[in-house]
């Protein structure tokens, strides 16, 4: 081959590699075919990628781990005569262990499984996380120690693992293989409801901009004695099959994969159902929140339809729950803007949307919580918090004063320099327990 051939045969590979690239260049801009299969290679690749570097630095790269805001480790404020004295049930990131401790912050009982010994897949079937990514995202105890707990993990989507019910031994009495994520509810009579999600590929006519795969997400009734489906009900298609489809308007730009990431649920029986306007005396619906539309709603379970929702003054929130004046609680994540203060806990009447209460931290003692974080109204009026960024639960008066406060004490790090998030916050009287998982405590 002379040198005019090889200079021709040059020309005609940067000549095709040039078309190539407008053709490339242009899939990419018209997201025309094939960009699909192109941009969800491109996807699974880079996620490969993201997780080999999640499983190194598993303190930096993954949200079950901050830098520590504060030296105390475990209660440094308690004042026995406001607080709701009892046990309190919390989770840490970075391990599936519960711990139950008392109010001087010693822990009187724990659990603990790994997800390794349950399932060898992830609910997908796909391969799972290692152990090490795994927490229970929130855990509830029965009064005889029998233990809820959600499965999640870091560095996968759906991030949501399953679902074990354990005894006060660790030992296994069912499980449930589906995508759980950030919620539990138990029921009086031993029904559970749990959020699910799932990756969907079709088009939504009148949502263009919705992308394709999509997260829909799922409440899932279940069978507290056996862990047996009971009902599962589609979210996404409720919603938008409702007058509030409008809502979905609300979505960021970032949130077009994953258009609800609904955070909490509870079922509101019949008194909740009598006593919370919005039910209309139904207490046979679970009320919701949905937090990239920034809503809460109610949701029929017999007829899988919405019945009410409403849109608040807050942003990024979780933890709606209907309290027995009518009104509900919200932990509002970053609708307050102080310096140091990013988030609020809030008590509305859904009449109006009137906020009746709320506590914002202060500069003693700051309250910013960017994910997670729950609230629970206590039986004395207090509000139990779980800011789980700080890696503190604390128990806060009407009058804004914090009468009990707890630093998860497990660290990481070269330094210590990291804390482990917390979750759940569930407080129990001693006198709630059985006899027998009660005279098993460690108590001084």
């Amino acid at each position: 081959m002379n040198k005019g051939d090889r200079a021709g045969l040059a020309a005609f590979f940067i000549g095709c590699l040039f078309f190539a690239f407008l053709g490339g260049a242009y899939i990419v801009i018209a997201e025309v075919f094939p960009y699909k299969f192109f941009d969800n290679a491109y996807r699974a690749g880079w996620a490969l990628v993201q997780q080999k570097h999640i499983i190194d630095n598993p303190f930096t790269q993954t949200d079950q781990w901050r830098e520590a805001r504060s030296d105390a480790r475990g209660v440094d404020i308690y004042d026995p005569s406001r607080a709701y004295n009892g046990y309190t049930l919390y989770t840490s990131g970075g391990r599936t262990t519960a711990y139950l401790i008392d109010m001087h912050g010693n822990t009187v009982h724990k659990w603990h499984v790994n997800y390794s010994d349950l399932w060898k897949t992830a609910p997908d079937g796909g391969t799972p996380q290692p152990d090490k990514l795994m927490y229970f995202r929130k855990a509830v105890m029965y009064p005889n120690g029998d233990l809820l707990a959600i499965f999640i993990t870091a560095g996968d989507t759906p991030w949501g693992y399953g679902l074990v019910k354990l005894d006060a031994d660790s030992n296994v009495i069912w499980k449930y293989h589906g995508a759980t994520h950030h919620d539990i509810y138990l029921t009086d009579d031993n029904r559970v409801f749990v959020l699910t999600d799932a990756f969907r590929n079709d088009e939504v006519p009148g949502f263009p901009t919705l992308e394709t795969p999509w997260l829909n997400d799922y409440v899932v009734e279940l069978d507290g004695e056996t862990g047996r489906v009971l009902k599962k009900i589609s979210l996404f298609d409720a919603l938008w099959q409702s007058r509030y489809n409008e809502l979905l308007g609300a979505d960021p730009s970032f949130a077009m994969a994953d258009p609800l990431h609904t955070n909490s649920i509870q079922y509101l029986g019949d008194k909740l159902g009598a006593a919370f306007g919005p039910a209309r005396g139904n207490g046979d619906q679970v009320l919701l929140s949905m937090r990239h539309p920034g809503i809460a709603l109610l949701l029929d379970l017999k007829t899988g339809k919405v019945t009410w929702a409403l849109s608040g003054s807050w942003l990024g929130q979780h933890s709606i729950r209907a309290l027995p004046n009518g009104d509900f609680t919200v932990f509002d994540n970053y609708g307050n803007f102080e310096p140091h203060n990013m988030s609020r806990i809030l008590e509305v009447d859904p009449a109006n949307e009137a906020i009746v209460w709320e506590y914002e931290g202060s500069k003693a003692h700051p309250f910013s919580n960017l994910l997670r974080g729950a609230v629970v109204t206590l039986p004395n009026g207090d509000r139990l918090v779980t800011e789980s960024d700080g890696g503190r639960l604390f128990e806060v008066a009407p009058n804004g004063d914090i009468v009990w406060e707890f630093y998860n004490p497990i660290r990481g790090g070269d330094h210590d320099q990291y804390i482990p998030v917390v979750s759940s916050g569930q407080r129990i009287k001693p006198k709630q327990l059985t006899p027998a998982f009660r005279r098993s405590l460690s108590t001084s």
